[in-house]
C-alpha cells in the first residue's frame, strides 16, 4: 500500500478524534440508531460498516490512501462527500488525489447553487400518488429553471404493468429497492405535471451554496447504491429528509416521523424548521384545460376534441370568420394542451403527434401574441391541516346523551376542511372512534383503509370515481360494530359552488355469519367556501342477501376554525333491524376535531 505511514498516522488521529462518533459521519453513512439504513453492501468498504461506523472510517482511509488507479473507479471519486469532509477534520494537506473526469463533467453540468424542495400534489385516480410526492431541485446560475437538475428517490417498480394488490403489498413490506437518480428538471415537470396531472408546488429553501455543495457530493456517493422501500416509512419524502441534513447538519428534520411518513407532513417540518425562503406554483396540464373549459364559449367546446381527433383542421378554425378571435385562440391553444397530453399517456402514435402539432402552432401562430394564461393559485398545501387528528365531541342518539372520542394517525377525509387538498379525494389509515352513552361504551368506526376519489367529469376529462373501506363500524344492520369490505365506483359532475356523484357499492361483511349486499348512494358537497366551511350530504339505499334493505343518511357541515382546528356539526340515519323488527336510529353530533 501506498502511503503506508500516512494512513496509520491519519487512522490514528481519527480514532484520537473519535470521528466516528461525530454526528455527520453518522449523516454519510445513513445511521438511523447502531444501524445504516443503506442496504447495498457496496456503499460500505468495511464487511460490518453497516453496523460499525468505526470500522468504516479506518476503511474509508486505507481505500483513499491504497494504491488502486486514481481514476473516475477509485474510491476517492465515488466518495467525495467522505473524502472531502475526513480531509477537512484531518488537516489532510497530503491525501492523495484522484482525476474524476466523470464527477467534474456532471458537477459542471449540474453546477449547484441552491435547493429547492418539490412537491407535485396528490394524483387523483392513483392510491399510490394520493399521498403525493416529494423531491429536490438543484438550481444552477442559469436563469431558467428547466435548466436545472432534479434528485429524485422512487421504488425501482412499474405499478401500471404490475397487479395493484401485489404492488400494494411489495410496497408495505419492502419488496422493492428504492433508487436515487440524477435528470433534467423538465423531465420530472413532464412525468408529473403533464402526464400525470399534478399541480407542482416548488419551496426555495435558504441552504447556501456550500451546503448545496455538499449534498452533491453525496448524492454522487448513492448513485447506483440501494436499499429496501417503504411506502410508509424509507419512503421518497423520507429520503429526501436524509440529503437536507447532509447539506445542513445542525437540522434535524428525520426526528419528527417514526411510523409513518407522508409526504405533506416533510414539507411542514422543513417549513417549521425556517428553510423555506420562497414559494411558487406551476399548474398541471389538467388544470390549465380545466380553465380553458371555462374560456371556451359552450358553441366551441367540442372544436378541440375534434382537431385532436382529426375530424376538422386547425386550418378550418383560423380561417373561419364567424369565430371571434379571443375564441379562436382558445380552441387551437387548448387542442395543443390536449394533444401534448393525449400524447404523454400514449394515446397517440409520434407521427401523427408531431403533425398535429405542426399544422395547430402553425396555425396559432397567425393569431398573434395573447395574454398568458391566467390560473388563479390555488390554496397551498402547506396550509392545509397536519395529518394527525384528535376528536372530541357530545349528542344524542334516540334521545341518550352521548360523548364521543377518536382518533387518526392519517390522513384526510371528506368531512374535513378541503382547503389546501385535492378535491374529492380521501385517505384514512387506522381511524378509531369510540362512544359512551348510559347505556353501553363502544367502538363507532374502526378503520383499517378507506380510500376516495371523486373525480369531476368533464369535456377532457372522462373521469371515473371510486372509493373502497375496510374496517368496522356501526353502518349495518345491528347495534353492534360490523367488519365489512366495499369497493364502489361511479361519476361525479362538479362546478365551483361544489359536485355531486352517485356511486354504487358492493360490500361484503361479518356479524353473526357472512353477508353480502349492494349499495347505490347519492351525495353532494359544496366546497367554494372550503376557507371557512364545507357541507356534505349522502344518502344510500342498501339491499342485502337476508332480504333486508336500508336506508342510511349523513349530512355534515364542517366550519374551519384555525388551520388545524375544526368544528363539526353532524346528522346520521339509520334503519337498524332488532329482534327482527325495523327501527330508525337518528344522531346528532357536536364535534371538535384537532389536527397535528
Amino acid at each position: 500500500m501506498l502511503f503506508a505511514s500516512s494512513v496509520q498516522n491519519y487512522k490514528n488521529q481519527a480514532l484520537e478524534l473519535k470521528l466516528y462518533e461525530k454526528h455527520y459521519w453518522h449523516l454519510l453513512l445513513h445511521m438511523n440508531g447502531d444501524e445504516s439504513e443503506i442496504d447495498d453492501p457496496n456503499f460500505f468498504f468495511a464487511k460490518d460498516g453497516a453496523i460499525n461506523p468505526q470500522a468504516e472510517l479506518l476503511a474509508t482511509l486505507d481505500a483513499f490512501f491504497s494504491d488502486e488507479i486514481k481514476d473516475d473507479n477509485s474510491s476517492i471519486c465515488k466518495f467525495p462527500a467522505r473524502y472531502s469532509w475526513l480531509k477537512e477534520k484531518l488537516h489532510g494537506d497530503d491525501f492523495p488525489t484522484a482525476e474524476c473526469k466523470e464527477y467534474n463533467k456532471i458537477l459542471d453540468r449540474v453546477d449547484p447553487k441552491s435547493t429547492t424542495l418539490v412537491f407535485p400534489a396528490a394524483h387523483i385516480n392513483s392510491p399510490a400518488s394520493m399521498f403525493g410526492h416529494t423531491f429536490l431541485r438543484i438550481n444552477s446560475s442559469y436563469n431558467s429553471k428547466l435548466l436545472s437538475y432534479a434528485i429524485n428517490y422512487a421504488a425501482d417498480a412499474n405499478p401500471d404493468k404490475e397487479n395493484g394488490v401485489i404492488f400494494a403489498i411489495k410496497g408495505l413490506v419492502g419488496g422493492y429497492y428504492g433508487l436515487y437518480s440524477l435528470l433534467p428538471y423538465y423531465e420530472k415537470l413532464k412525468e408529473y405535471r403533464d402526464s400525470e396531472q399534478r399541480d407542482i408546488w416548488e419551496y426555495d429553501l435558504n441552504l447556501t451554496q456550500e451546503e448545496t455543495m455538499q449534498m452533491f457530493r453525496h448524492i454522487w456517493e448513492l448513485n447506483g447504491t440501494h436499499s429496501y422501500y417503504y411506502f410508509f416509512t424509507e419512503n421518497c419524502s423520507y429520503n429526501m429528509l436524509w440529503l437536507l441534513e447532509v447539506a445542513r447538519p445542525s437540522l434535524e428534520l428525520r426526528k419528527h416521523f417514526t411510523y409513518d411518513v407522508i409526504p405533506l407532513e416533510t414539507v411542514h417540518v422543513v417549513k417549521d424548521a425556517g428553510i423555506v425562503s420562497n414559494e411558487s406554483y406551476r399548474p398541471s396540464k389538467r388544470t390549465k384545460l380545466l380553465k380553458y373549459e371555462k374560456l371556451l364559449d359552450k358553441k366551441y367546446q367540442q372544436l378541440p376534441l375534434n382537431l385532436v381527433a382529426s375530424k376538422i383542421t386547425a386550418e378550418s378554425i383560423e380561417r373561419n370568420e364567424t369565430i371571434a378571435l379571443d375564441q379562436k385562440r382558445y380552441i387551437l391553444e387548448s387542442a395543443i394542451e390536449y394533444l401534448e397530453y393525449q400524447y404523454s399517456r400514449g394515446k397517440i402514435k409520434k407521427e401523427k403527434y408531431l403533425d398535429l402539432f405542426h399544422a395547430m402552432t402553425t396555425e396559432r401562430a397567425k393569431l398573434g401574441i395573447a395574454k398568458p394564461l391566467e390560473i388563479q393559485t390555488p390554496p397551498n398545501p402547506i396550509d392545509g391541516h397536519r395529518a394527525v387528528r384528535a376528536q372530541v365531541g357530545v349528542g344524542s342518539r334516540d334521545g341518550d346523551f352521548i360523548t364521543f372520542l377518536g382518533v387518526r394517525p392519517a390522513y384526510h377525509d371528506l368531512e374535513d376542511s378541503a382547503y389546501g387538498f385535492l378535491r374529492g379525494t380521501q385517505i384514512e389509515f387506522l381511524n378509531l372512534l369510540a362512544s359512551t352513552s348510559t347505556k353501553e361504551t363502544k367502538v363507532e368506526e374502526a378503520t383499517i383503509i378507506s380510500i376516495v376519489s371523486i373525480a369531476q367529469r368533464s369535456l377532457f376529462f372522462k373521469n371515473f370515481s371510486w372509493r373502497t373501506k375496510i374496517g368496522w363500524d356501526n353502518n349495518y344492520l345491528t347495534d353492534d360494530p360490523t367488519f365489512s369490505l366495499s369497493v364502489g365506483a361511479g361519476f361525479s359532475w362538479g362546478n365551483e359552488l361544489g359536485f355531486v356523484y352517485v356511486m354504487a357499492d358492493p360490500i361484503a361483511y361479518q356479524d353473526s355469519k357472512f353477508h353480502s349486499g349492494i349499495g347505490g348512494s347519492l351525495g353532494f358537497k359544496v366546497d367554494k367556501y372550503k376557507k371557512d366551511a364545507n357541507i356534505n350530504v349522502e344518502v344510500t339505499q342498501r339491499v342485502y342477501d337476508n332480504g333486508y334493505d336500508q336506508i342510511l343518511l349523513k349530512a355534515s357541515t364542517g366550519i374551519r376554525t384555525t388551520q388545524n382546528s375544526q368544528i363539526v356539526l353532524k346528522y346520521d340515519y339509520k334503519d337498524k333491524v332488532l329482534a327482527n323488527k325495523k327501527k330508525d336510529e337518528q344522531t346528532f353530533w357536536l364535534m371538535v376535531k384537532y389536527y397535528f
